[in-house]
């Protein structure tokens, strides 16, 4: 298992190139379907993988979460994938991939791990509505390897909010709008959870906004802005005037559209927050291609802080 995940801070060199490393696993072969699914998490996410701990039941606790673990004196909580995806399977899982988003650490329980593939954000597509909604609304993106197999990635972001309870309405208590006239914000997230609370954060603000559901999309969104104010003869920043992404989109991820923007005039003067669930994501390249902030996720309360400065 260590060598699996060896050497995974060294891959932080991905970011900006458009790739990424995914390590795959499954959840057990599906009763209804006779399928064994592939499904897929960034490494960056990845702290380690480990044969099943004991597990210490505890009460109060969403069905789908196990209980708690102890790692290294920390406890974490463990969230069985296989009763959270409803895949029916008599495999019991086996393994603990333990994951950290924004400092929180937790324990997901699947039947097995497979290998760690490098593949380029472009193959990432945006899954079939159809497809997404037989998971739940549970994919972010999609590929089929050259063996025909079917990769999902899951909406960690998703699965959080729904098991700790990250986005209840007392975290958006609090929020002032902005008393500085009119203000817009463009945003890329594929996260359906992402962008709801993205949302909530910018009403509460009394921000307008504007959203895409990955890079590529942002990217076209964004070029159509620009040339709508070339025609009408104004700058771009009279439209819009800020731009928040995530890091991880298919099709093109934050680092790549980011350079994009600051690449083109046309979008001077536009700051780029990046909003990123990455504990460990590389600020030093972020700043290389001209990232003016990180902001972590399910965070609303910093989130409307950042954009409150920015904007006023």
């Amino acid at each position: 298992m260590s060598e699996l995940l060896k050497n995974i801070d060294a891959r932080t060199k991905l970011a900006g190139t458009n790739k990424l490393e995914i390590l795959l696993f499954t959840l057990g072969k599906d009763s209804r379907t006779g399928r064994r699914e592939t499904f897929g998490i960034n490494v960056f996410k990845v702290r380690e993988v480990m044969r099943v701990p004991e597990i210490t039941r505890a009460p109060e606790m969403p069905p789908v979460v196990e209980g708690m673990v102890s790692l290294r004196g920390v406890l974490v909580p463990v969230i069985d994938l296989v009763k959270y995806t409803g895949v029916e399977t008599d495999a019991k899982p086996e393994i603990m991939i333990v994951t950290e988003y924004n400092q929180h650490v937790q324990g997901f329980l699947v039947e097995a791990v497979d290998t760690i593939l490098r593949l380029d954000w472009s193959v990432m597509k945006v899954p079939p509505e159809m497809l997404n909604a037989q998971m739940g609304g549970l994919l972010t993106a999609v590929t089929e390897l050259p063996d025909r197999r079917l990769v999902m990635m899951i909406d960690v972001e998703k699965i959080l909010a729904e098991t700790a309870n990250y986005d209840d309405e007392s975290s958006y208590i609090g929020i002032k709008p902005l008393t500085v006239g009119r203000r817009t914000v463009f945003f890329a997230d594929d996260s359906s959870v992402a962008r709801k609370q993205i949302e909530k954060t910018l009403d509460a603000l009394n921000v307008g906004h504007m959203s895409a559901n990955n890079g590529k999309q942002a990217w076209e969104e964004l070029q159509k802005i620009a040339a709508q104010a070339e025609t009408s003869h104004t700058p771009v920043t009279d439209i819009i005037q800020l731009v928040l992404t995530d890091v991880e989109m298919p099709e093109m991820d934050g680092y790549v559209l980011t350079k994009n923007i600051k690449s083109d005039p046309r979008f001077n003067g536009i700051p780029v927050l990046m909003y990123s669930s990455l504990s460990s994501v590389n600020q030093h390249l972020g700043r290389a291609v001209g990232v003016d902030e990180y902001v972590s996720k399910l965070q609303p309360q910093k989130l409307a802080e950042v954009i409150t400065r920015f904007l006023s």
